[in-house]
């Protein structure tokens, strides 16, 4: 497939002066005549993988080896669009079928190697639940769009607990594969416009860098935009990503050729750039806003290299005996570039799949496995790779590399296909559990079920199962908002119309009492209001969002709004509030924050109990299970850690908060006979996730929740409560 230009109307030559000297072989740049090599951008491929490397193995010092990411980026731009640019302005066309097809054989196999790989290598070293996980994972980077899979999953606060992938570095390469598809016809399209242009080279030229330079601002701009609002969006995402393809393009198209520049200007400017990128490494870590202004350090540096060694007018070589160039150019930098495909290909999956298999490793044992890596992405790159780039046979003909390309996709697909199938008939079904069904749950007494005559269950499945653990949310219809919201819709469930109202309040933690306060209101004929938001202490506290990236100002909004509205309107009958403990651990900064927000709620002149905080985890509770199923034992999680004193109810149990009674379950959740938690109870699985309980569970403990809110004196009877509120 190709644009063909058709030529320009002929024009009567006058006689031409002699033809300048040919230019030198070692001048290379982005003059559209002729492309060259750059011995120094391999070099400089292994400064990007070396930064990405040691900052997933968690080096001291290299916390913003990320990075390396930003750079690949900028070379990728710089050297595809140069590529495209000169195939225009040389031959007239743009073949699309042959760009296509060099890029699906050199880098669909060996990815195709790698995801093959996983796909059957998770099946012996991870758990059932997470085998399907990471099929899926396959499914999407086999199909280049691994970047948004994990968009959907990680900004989603109730998605917590889910391990790493092993397929997360995918991300990146989907983010490029993704750009080329509308960046390459995209430019065709151009060249087909410019067909009948006197000057074709000038005209193509000029129109591809305006666009460049319009969609880099645009893509900027973006960036910054969802760096505020979704750090996840931000990172993972194609279009906050275009604009550093476009600064590596915008090297590739504008006239840095015929430019004569001082050689120590160069000089400076190529270890200027090679610093920057050294600095952001070192600088950098998990807090820094990202992309945002932040990456335009590391961006701007690599273009700062690349730009050094563009030869200028009637120069043969701008390398120099110290430029930053000549040691990229060197041997060792090099040989590891044209191994940094492979090798950032092999080395992620290593790491996540070695920690499955045997826990948590520390960075020198991460650090050796990066090491060990090297084999296998040598091994591709050895017997894959380039017999496949270098093949005649494969590369004569466009349809052939496609057909490579295809066959990458089409097999770790099929793999995956069969692994997940298999892996989800193992799980069992996923349909959501009919809580109708359920048997009762124990109103008091050390068992979380209700039984007679003591007696144990008879053996059989979890309930809910692995599978459908992972979604048994409450079934509030969304009103647990989301982090970029900042007031809560009316929520209202069970007796809309009822004076009387039960008013849920807090972050996800509360939001798991739904169900039981839903029945109790129902019961009485009252109406339920759930103002819920994800992440967000109930505590005046001003915290980080780890979804968002940033401070959570949303959560200060939502907060005000929700007192406010509970302050000036109808009095609610009453008021249950839960919120985690952990977004501090400074317990009388804790402590202050909750007497703010408890203020505020007792102007409203309801009553007020709290719920204490239940058991935390702090692991993925159904993955555990789901490789376990009879020995749901194993899964038990250390008490210490995961119930520690809650210092609010210690206060309003020593008469220190007024106006607000606390109750608890965790007698139920976690019976205090051992230096353990169970994860299973009465064949009953308590926990969705790292830290909140299934639905399941909740609806389980709504006899027990409900007495105790009735002791506290907070509720009447359901038939006297019923009696007052018809009164």
């Amino acid at each position: 497939m190709s644009f063909l230009l058709a030529p320009g109307p002929r024009r009567k030559r006058s006689p031409s002066p002699p033809a300048p000297p040919s230019r030198p072989a070692g001048e290379s740049g982005p003059s559209p005549h002729r492309a060259a090599f750059r011995p120094d951008i391999e070099g400089l491929r292994a400064v990007a993988v070396l930064a990405v490397l040691a900052f997933h193995a968690g080096i001291p010092g290299a916390a913003g080896g990320f990075v390396g990411v930003d750079v690949f980026f900028v070379i990728s731009g710089y050297l595809i669009t140069g590529l495209l640019v000169r195939e225009a302005i040389t031959t007239g066309r743009i073949r699309l079928g042959a760009f296509f097809s060099r890029r699906a054989r050199r880098l669909l196999p060996s990815a195709a190697v790698v995801l093959a790989a996983v796909a059957v290598a998770g099946a012996w070293l991870t758990v059932p639940l997470l085998r399907a996980d990471l099929e899926r994972d396959v499914l999407a980077a086999a199909l280049s769009v691994a970047n948004w899979r994990f968009v959907s999953q990680q900004t989603d606060y109730l998605a917590a607990g889910h391990d790493q992938s092993p397929l997360l570095h995918f991300w990146s390469l989907a983010v490029e594969e993704q750009f080329y598809l509308v960046w390459a016809p995209l430019l065709a399209v151009i060249v087909l416009a410019a067909a009948r242009a006197v000057r074709r080279g000038r005209a193509v030229r000029t129109v591809v860098a305006l666009l460049t330079a319009g969609v880099a601002v645009a893509s900027f701009a973006l960036s910054l935009h969802w760096t505020r609002d979704s750090v996840s969006l931000a990172y993972l995402g194609t279009p906050s990503r275009i604009w550093q393809f476009a600064a590596g393009a915008l090297l590739a198209l504008l006239p840095w050729h015929l430019l004569r520049g001082p050689r120590p200007l160069r000089l400076v400017c190529g270890w200027a750039g090679a610093a920057a990128i050294v600095w952001c490494v070192t600088a950098y870590d998990a807090s820094t806003p990202y992309p945002g202004y932040a990456a335009l350090v590391p961006t701007l540096g690599t273009a700062a290299v690349i730009l050094a060694a563009i030869p200028g007018r009637g120069e043969r070589n701008v390398q120099g005996a110290y430029g930053v160039g000549r040691l990229l150019a060197a041997g060792a930098p090099r040989a590891l570039g044209r191994l940094s495909y492979t090798l950032y290909l092999w080395h992620w999956p290593v790491l996540v799949l070695a920690e499955a298999r045997l826990g948590a490793l520390g960075w020198p044992a991460k650090t050796a496995l990066t090491l060990a890596a090297v084999l296998p992405a040598f091994a591709t790159m050895r017997w894959v790779e380039r017999p496949l780039r270098r093949s005649r046979t494969v590369s004569e003909l466009p349809r052939r590399g496609l057909a490579v390309g295809i066959s990458a996709v089409v097999l770790p697909v099929v793999l995956a296909l069969v692994v997940g199938t298999t892996t989800l008939q193992l799980l069992g079904p996923a349909t959501p559990v009919d809580v109708r069904s359920l048997p009762t749950g124990a109103a008091a007494g050390p068992s979380l079920l209700a039984r007679a005559d003591g007696s144990a269950l008879a053996d059989g499945p979890v309930v809910p199962g692995p599978a459908q653990a992972r979604e048994d949310f409450p079934p509030d219809g969304g009103c647990q908002v989301a982090p970029a919201v900042t007031s809560s819709p009316p929520c209202l469930f069970g007796a809309v119309d009822s004076p009387d109202r039960v008013v849920l309040l807090g972050d996800s933690h509360a939001g798991q009492w739904f169900s039981p306060l839903l029945a109790l209101a129902s019961r009485r004929g009252w109406a339920l209001q759930e103002l819920v938001k994800q992440g967000c202490p109930l505590p005046e506290l001003t915290v980080k969002s780890p979804q968002l990236g940033r401070t959570y100002r949303e959560c200060d909004t939502w907060r005000d709004d929700t007192l406010d509205r509970l302050r000036t309107g109808p009095k609610p009958r009453l008021i249950v509030i839960a919120s985690l403990n952990r977004y501090t651990a400074d317990r009388e900064l804790l402590l202050a924050a909750w007497e703010k927000t408890l203020k505020r709620l007792r102007a409203t002149g309801a009553p007020i109990v709290y719920v204490e905080g239940t058991p935390v985890p702090g692991t993925d509770i159904p993955a555990c299970v789901s490789g376990a199923p009879d020995k749901t034992a194993a899964c038990a999680f250390d008490r210490k850690d995961a119930l520690p004193p809650d210092p609010l109810a210690r206060r309003i149990a020593a008469g220190a908060v007024p106006g607000v009674r606390s109750v608890g379950v965790n007698a139920a959740l976690c019976p205090d006979d051992g230096a353990t938690c169970p994860a299973v109870r009465d064949r009953i699985l308590l926990y969705r996730d790292d830290t909140h309980l299934t639905n399941v569970a909740a609806v389980v403990l709504a006899p027990r929740l409900e007495r105790l809110l009735t002791e506290s004196g907070a509720l009447s009877p359901p038939g006297a409560a019923h009696g007052a509120s018809a009164r």
